[in-house]
């Protein structure tokens, strides 16, 4: 910012020459013309011959409080002219036409916004005078006085500090600054209007960030603190006295003079609120600030001022809160004051920026879960849903309800609000253009929970999400229709339909996450009545999904959604038996090594397997193959003589070490005294070991010295898991 020249400050050393330019424009907000003009001054020495030539860009306003329907154009244009020497008479047709846009110009029905930094004018501020730089050390005097003329003198001083051209010059003045200060921290009770005035002074020097040094050098953050908690005590106080008094019928004109006393305090109150709240803000731009108003329960303060009425206050407020909201610390003392509880009451509104500013902060919030249980506490879900209609507060809405439907205990409350049809409504608005993920998201999310995939498919609903889905290849889509196929009953019906379309899209040129999700919609669709050998033949999906079992085939996803889908088809016996001719069961052998650190392969392809051990005609060929791979235990109950294999089998698997140990021992060196018996038979003959019952126990037992207990054989056990310790010989259950 460029400090004032000199050559201006003292007009009395000055002779204006000649005038140039005088250029035409019309005032933003008021019936007035502005006149742009350029002005030479000369500054006169001792002799008074000229010494330096100065130019300063000036600007007259011409205001036109007589312009109306009724005023003729043509002869208050030639007035404004004659009168205004400032404008060249070959402008005249200018004047006129710009009189007339003035004149017909509309009214906006908005009222003047202003953003946080930009504070908006209160009463306090009119003086019958107008407010000289060169007159300052006089407005320092006044505050030396009492109070009327403190605040006198602080007002022009503030009128000074509101136009920035005179902040560089005003910071030079250490003395009005720490006069101000001085009499801020001395008087600051003694008058609201004093307290407010000094402190607007300084919020205009933190407007500007190379200023808040200054600001900070007299204190002033601090004391505003001090303030702000002082004046929140006193409002308490008048609530209680207020309430005293309304519960007394014998002072009811009492309560009523009372009342009316505390709404015009109640006015002074909120406007010093305001200009010490942002002039914090301001400051709060340095984080090393910002802790330091942590420190002094800034949060707790402002989220106690969330239960004024002013609009303006609460902007800042809410603005102030949003931008503490990014540091956990500060979130969290948002959780313990039940800070969601306060917002809640603010939406709707119909002040704008209140509205957007509020959506924002509960936004930055609903990244943490405990809060989202306070939004939903608060009745926020109806609340925003109902906001989704307004295009301007669409998009925040969308954000805060799809973070809140990330967690399952909240899905089902959107089915009892007017949030999915308007989302179908939009999705259906799309046409065949992009949708924006963060609708979509929200739809994929909702269609999680079976109540609300049910909305979702009233009418025409799934309809027209498998008509976009299936023309465009979209994969967000078929995500969706994917969570819908996943819920039992009625909706799970609706997909007979576009089975054939579903596995039409298995081609090999098609997409692979295209693919996934279309084929794990298919595999959702385990309905009874659905014929899959059809569907398997028809479309010749069994070589697809043998080839999509290799490992390395293509990405573990897809390979999964694979699995999962010979699984649903596995329930069908004449499916199960193809599935066993084709030579997946042994592809599926493959993978399960292949995939043995991964639980969800594992679990999936061992649910093939108990599916397909149903059949007669897959029993045995899965026996034969996967005994000692998989717990099938299931083919006891189907027969008895596949059910002592498999028993004998796992007894093996589990017995590995131990056996491969007594291998190697009977076909160690002659001589070995452990290779034979007390009859001087070898113990390994050519029958099967597992026959030796006298192996199964520890040499030092009872049953293995002595025979006196006849041990029994291995297939009456209820086999569990086994271990054996190659130390001795002997077997052990675990």
């Amino acid at each position: 910012m460029a400090r004032r020249d000199s050559a201006y400050v003292k007009l009395n050393e000055f002779n204006f020459g000649k005038v140039k330019g005088g250029s035409l424009d019309v005032h933003p907000t008021e019936k007035a013309l502005i006149v742009q003009y350029e002005l030479e001054a000369t500054i006169l020495g001792e002799m008074g011959d000229p010494m330096v030539g100065e130019r300063k860009e000036c600007q007259k306003i011409i205001r036109l409080k007589s312009l109306n329907a009724n005023t003729d154009i043509a002869s208050l244009a030639r007035k404004v002219v004659e009168e205004c020497r400032l404008i060249h008479p070959s402008k005249l047709p200018e004047v006129e036409q710009l009189l007339f846009y003035l004149l017909n110009r509309k009214k906006s029905d908005k009222r003047e916004k202003h953003s946080p930094r930009d504070l908006a004018p209160f009463e306090g501020l009119e003086l019958d005078e107008e407010a000289n730089i060169n007159r300052i050390d006089h407005y320092v005097e006044l505050l030396y006085e009492d109070i009327p003329e403190k605040v006198r003198g602080a007002t022009l001083i503030l009128h000074l500090a509101r136009n920035p051209d005179n902040l560089e010059e005003l910071l030079q003045n250490e003395t009005a600054l720490g006069a101000l200060a001085r009499v801020l921290r001395e008087d600051w009770k003694q008058s609201v209007d004093l307290a407010t005035t000094i402190i607007y002074v300084f919020f205009c020097f933190s407007s500007f960030s190379q200023f808040h040094g200054q600001v900070t050098h007299y204190k002033i953050g601090a004391l505003c603190m001090n303030i702000i908690e002082h004046e929140l005590k006193r409002y308490d106080l008048w609530q209680d006295e207020l309430q005293k008094k309304a519960a007394n019928q014998n002072v009811k004109k009492e309560h009523e003079k009372a009342f009316k006393k505390y709404q015009g305090l109640l006015i002074k109150q909120e406007q010093l609120l305001r200009v010490a709240l942002h002039l914090l803000l301001n400051l709060a731009e340095d984080t090393r600030t910002e802790l330091k108003m942590r420190n002094k329960n800034i949060v707790h303060t402002l989220v106690k001022t969330l239960d004024r009425e002013d609009e303006e206050l609460l902007v800042l407020v809410v603005s102030f809160l949003k931008k503490l909201s990014i540091f956990l610390e500060n979130k969290n003392d948002m959780a313990e004051t039940y800070a969601v509880e306060k917002l809640a009451r603010l939406l709707p509104c119909k002040h704008e920026d209140l509205l957007n500013t509020t959506l924002r902060l509960l936004l930055n919030l609903s990244f943490d879960t405990g809060l989202r249980s306070q939004m939903v506490q608060a009745g926020l879900i109806p609340k925003l849903s109902s906001l989704l209609a307004d295009e301007s507060q669409r998009q925040l809405c969308m954000c805060i309800l799809y973070h809140i439907s990330v967690d399952d205990r909240f899905k089902s409350m959107f089915a009892y609000t007017d949030c999915i049809p308007q989302l179908m409504k939009m999705l259906f608005d799309c046409g065949e253009s992009p949708m924006d993920p963060e609708l979509i998201s929200f739809c994929i999310n909702l269609a999680a929970n079976k109540r609300n995939a049910q909305v979702i498919c009233e009418g025409n609903g799934l309809k027209m999400l498998m008509k976009r889905g299936l023309k465009l290849k979209d994969v967000l889509t078929m995500k969706m229709i994917r969570n819908v196929s996943q819920h039992d009953g009625p909706t799970k019906n609706l997909f007979i339909d576009y089975v054939g379309d579903l596995a039409a899209q298995t081609g090999v040129e098609e997409r692979e996450e295209y693919v996934i999700e279309c084929l794990g919609t298919l595999a959702n669709l385990t309905i009874p009545d659905l014929d899959w050998e059809l569907v398997l033949k028809e479309y010749n999906l069994v070589p697809f999904l043998k080839d999509r079992l290799k490992p390395g085939s293509a990405e573990d996803d897809l390979i999964l959604e694979v699995v999962i889908m010979i699984g649903t088809v596995s329930m069908d016996g004449s499916c199960a038996a193809m599935m066993a001719k084709s030579g997946i069961i042994s592809a599926l052998i493959e993978l399960l090594n292949a995939q043995q650190e991964d639980d969800e392969f594992v679990c999936q392809i061992v649910y093939v397997f108990y599916k397909m051990v149903f059949h007669q005609a897959t029993r045995d060929v899965i026996i034969k193959d996967t005994l000692t791979h998989t717990p099938l235990s299931r083919s006891v109950e189907y027969d008895e003589e596949w059910g002592r294999k498999i028993q004998s089998e796992k007894f093996r698997w589990h017995n590995s070490q131990w056996l491969e140990m007594v291998d190697n021992r009977a076909m160690g060196d002659d001589g070995e005294p452990f290779m034979y018996g007390d009859d001087g038979e070898p113990f390994m003959h050519n029958g099967d070991i597992l026959e030796r019952r006298d192996l199964f126990y520890s040499a030092g037992t009872e049953g293995g010295r002595e025979g006196e207990r006849e041990a029994e054989t291995f297939t009456s056990f209820n086999i569990g898991p086994v271990t054996s310790y190659p130390s001795d010989n002997a077997l052990h259950y675990a």
